[in-house]
């Protein structure tokens, strides 16, 4: 993997977070790779929500069955 360097402007306030993150351990590109992340399940979440609106007629929901298998979820790994 090759690494590039960047250089970015940041205001006070910025890049005081920025240093108490690199002070706490929790480095930027950990942080970047955590926010891509959080981008990939929106862009999926999105596509469901597109896919089930064009998916047609409404069926009846089954709550308990959504909310189990978004417990499931929450707890399988990554």
């Amino acid at each position: 993997m090759s690494l590039h360097r960047k250089t970015i402007t940041l205001t006070e306030q910025q890049n005081g977070w920025v240093k108490s993150r690199i002070e706490s351990g929790q480095y930027i590109r950990h942080l970047i790779r955590q926010d891509q992340q959080a981008q990939e399940r929106l862009a999926t979440l999105r596509q469901a929500l597109v896919d089930g609106e064009a998916s047609g007629e409404r069926k009846p929901v089954d709550r308990a069955a959504i909310k189990a298998a978004g417990r499931k979820r929450m707890k399988a790994p990554e």
